[in-house]
């Protein structure tokens, strides 16, 4: 293997192995929105016994209180199960496939929250999700037509760990300085920018190993990018699951998943068409489309954090 490349993958139209990532990610978006649910549920309950701070940032005694609810715990558990789903659809399917497909989280979590709090989602809601659906579908969808594989190398995976550690940064110190005031949409926004990252990394790492696996060349001294990646997606992965449990206690769930399911695929898109060029011959309409679909979604978002009826009752 060169030793400036890191991923060899070289296809973008999908095999019938790669189709199975399909079926694999839907079922992590189910996962993900009974996830949510459930960890929504464990910290309302951890509030009632431990007060209304945690909106501002959990502290370790509520952290530990989290650890003993059933509700939280169970969560978390199908969490974890929506990882490894995940995972393994991204080990078959392209990126710009498997992320948007979480938007079913979206629609399968708003639908169960307002059943089991009795809050019915008002005509601005329902709006607000659908922009967030349909934005970030036709998003990733136009990226897909003019996706292109190509091979990362050193520099490139350089780039987006490097970006990686100025969001890492730059969030702690927002976090420091607006916690006390902050809204759901500032932990949804950074906890999706952040998993963004981490989707990115773990397809490089999961790539990488592959490659090792396929060619039995094994680790070599490159590799140690491959570490880092590592080490960063954990980084990425404490910090938004923290950030996501502190917008449960302040959000409702649909809340909460609108964020991690629109800003996610976002952010892994534009790393992928803006550092490793995978969408470099993208014709200028599709540029415009980029744009104005990546905004119509975040405007859902907003919409959604302003206007949802469970924030007002």
């Amino acid at each position: 293997m060169p030793p400036d490349i890191l991923d060899l993958s070289d296809q973008i139209s999908l095999t019938p192995l790669q189709a199975v990532g399909i079926p694999l990610a839907l079922i992590g978006a189910i996962l993900l929105s009974l996830g949510a649910q459930f960890q929504h549920r464990g910290v309302a309950r951890m509030e009632q016994h431990h007060g209304s701070e945690a909106s501002t940032g959990l502290n370790f005694s509520q952290i530990k209180a989290l650890l003993a609810r059933p509700s939280w715990v169970i969560g978390t558990a199908f969490l974890g199960l929506a990882i490894v789903f995940q995972l393994s659809s991204l080990s078959l399917s392209p990126l710009m496939v498997v992320q948007p497909l979480g938007a079913v989280a979206l629609v399968m979590t708003a639908i169960m929250n307002s059943r089991i709090t009795k809050v019915r989602l008002d005509a601005i809601s329902i709006r607000a999700i659908v922009m967030c659906v349909v934005g970030v579908g036709v998003f990733v969808g136009i990226a897909a037509m003019f996706a292109k594989s190509t091979v990362i190398t050193q520099r490139e995976l350089s780039i987006v760990l490097i970006v990686l550690v100025i969001v890492l940064a730059l969030w702690i110190v927002l976090f420091l300085i607006f916690r006390k005031n902050a809204s759901p949409v500032f932990y949804i926004l950074g906890a999706g920018m952040l998993f963004g990252f981490v989707a990115t990394l773990a397809k490089v790492v999961i790539d990488r190993i592959k490659t090792i696996v396929i060619s039995g060349s094994g680790f070599e001294s490159t590799d140690f990018l491959t570490i880092l990646c590592i080490v960063g997606l954990i980084a990425a992965s404490l910090l938004g699951s923290y950030f996501v449990q502190t917008a449960y206690a302040s959000g409702p769930p649909d809340l909460v998943v609108a964020g991690l399911t629109v800003v996610d695929p976002l952010v892994a898109v534009t790393v992928g068409i803006i550092v490793l060029g995978e969408a470099a011959d993208a014709p200028m309409w599709a540029v415009i489309a980029f744009v104005i679909t990546g905004a119509v979604a975040i405007f859902g978002v907003f919409s959604l954090s302003k206007h949802h009826p469970q924030l007002k009752s």
